[in-house]
């Protein structure tokens, strides 16, 4: 069940809303588990007993902690967090290319066809990283372990963030899910939000995904240098508002629930560094990496070399996190290398320069990146790359007039806009008036009106049956 779903907008939220409302306070965390469970048995079947699995080792884990064996509770959490995860989601790419590994030396053994028909579960890279992280903060003494499972078991269940994010640390949501905060005003904002991220995804990603999945699509032959720049940029456009766009959503109906969840975007295409970039980019990944990784693998503490091994384990981890790939991990090493560059001198140049400089060198280093992050093999990649400066490849003009549409045209122009903070800063020229001001009055009506505008065109593209993939739902 997507949240762009009719069966969702129009039947299942209105439900859980309705019941969660009506519950005494005692019981909420009831209701929003069983409707969370429903949702993601909903796609999921059978495998929501994973996802109960994860979340009974965790708080067994936390027990375990609190009650003096404080190793024996982590390497429990860690051990069956990362075991599923390798089984769930490594095992074919691992077995696969030891298999041919193996070939090299003469010895033909196939392991990888036992792994073929694993079903990888929706979302596993997230309840994972989200349930370690409520153990590894319980074994450092950060928060206390939850005695009460049907409340341990909402928070790992939450059905706003279970498949896509934001990774919610349990100390964020602590007190919430004890005391809720419910309050009209909250509820509206939640509402804004929804539907704020909701037309991110309906009208700027999936109109960007249009041309760049057709373009992705096309034989390296009928590529040409035009259409492969307009490609990535759309691309780096649609993961934008695809991903953003579902936080914003998750967000959104985390304050109707009365929870607080942490921003996970900070107009990351205006980073004047890769380091800014990943400051921006992701950011409740981001910080489970700093925290619960490379911290503790000695961070910036020690040498200089120390510091760039530590950067690459991360980078390769992060990249792998997102898919069984060579190209996901080439690209994870790919944003280390730069990381490692910029440490070794580079951000000064930039620092000394014009910004635009800055901002040109980080969109193009996260754009060749993004090449990477999309390709289906390393061939590709590399074949998109040298057409992106192919000079002389002939543009098929009509794949281009056919895929390169008003809309998709009108989706590039405003998400390009709305990547910059140009119109949060108009936003906030607004707000700063007098709330009895004409002006004031006019912004709040025209506001309300074009949210209701917005939602209207998203239901138009629901209802049509538009082009609407969503790229985080397989990681």
């Amino acid at each position: 069940m997507l949240f762009t779903d009719p069966i969702f907008l129009f039947l299942f939220l209105p439900c859980v809303l309705g019941f969660y409302y009506l519950a005494p306070n005692k019981l909420k965390n009831l209701v929003l588990l069983l409707f969370s469970l429903v949702f993601y048995t909903w796609g999921e079947q059978i495998m929501v007993l994973l996802l109960l699995l994860s979340a009974l080792v965790d708080f067994s884990a936390g027990l375990i902690i609190n009650k003096g064996y404080r190793k024996l509770g982590l390497y429990f959490s860690f051990i069956f967090n990362i075991g599923i995860l390798c089984y769930f989601k490594y095992a074919y790419f691992l077995t696969t290319n030891f298999s041919n590994l193996l070939e090299i030396f003469g010895l033909n053994v196939d392991y990888s066809s036992s792994f073929i028909d694993v079903t990888l579960p929706i979302g596993i890279s997230f309840f994972t990283f989200q349930t370690m992280s409520y153990t590894f903060d319980v074994y450092r003494g950060k928060v206390k372990a939850n005695k009460n499972f049907i409340d341990f078991a909402c928070y790992v269940t939450l059905f706003p963030q279970l498949i896509a994010g934001p990774i919610v640390r349990y100390s964020e949501i602590e007190a919430e899910l004890q005391q809720k905060n419910m309050r009209l005003d909250q509820f509206y904002e939640g509402c804004k939000r929804f539907i704020i991220g909701l037309s991110k995804k309906m009208l700027i990603a999936n109109n960007c995904a249009f041309f760049a999945d057709a373009v992705f699509s096309l034989p390296n032959n009928e590529l040409s240098m035009l259409i492969a720049w307009l490609g990535i940029v759309c691309y780096a456009l649609q993961i934008y508002y695809d991903f953003s766009g579902y936080s914003d959503m998750a967000i959104g109906l985390g304050l109707m629930f009365g929870f607080t969840f942490p921003e996970n975007f900070n107009y990351p295409y205006v980073a004047k560094s890769i380091k800014d970039f990943w400051r921006r980019w992701h950011i409740t990944l981001s910080n489970w990496f700093k925290d619960y990784l490379y911290i503790p693998l000695g961070g910036n503490r020690k040498s200089a070399t120390k510091t760039y091994i530590n950067l690459i384990i991360v980078f390769s981890i992060t990249g792998l996190w997102h898919g069984a790939n060579w190209t996901f991990l080439i690209w994870g090493l790919w944003h280390g290398l730069f990381l490692i560059i910029e440490r070794l001198g580079f951000n000064k140049m930039l620092k000394k320069n014009h910004v635009s400089l800055s901002h040109l060198y980080t969109l193009l280093v996260v754009l060749f990146g993004w090449v990477f992050f999309r390709s289906e093999t390393l061939t590709q990649a590399i074949n998109y790359i040298i057409k992106m400066f192919d000079f002389k490849s002939q543009t098929n003009f009509s794949f281009f007039n056919f895929y390169f549409n008003k809309e998709v045209i009108i989706a590039l122009i405003i998400g390009v806009f709305l990547a910059t903070p140009l119109y949060k800063h108009l936003l906030n020229y607004f707000n700063k008036k007098s709330n009895k001001s004409l002006i004031y009055k006019s912004y709040k009506v025209f506001n309300s009106i074009s949210l209701l505008l917005l939602f209207l065109a998203c239901y138009y593209y629901i209802a049509t049956n538009a082009y609407n993939p969503f790229i985080y739902f397989k990681f």
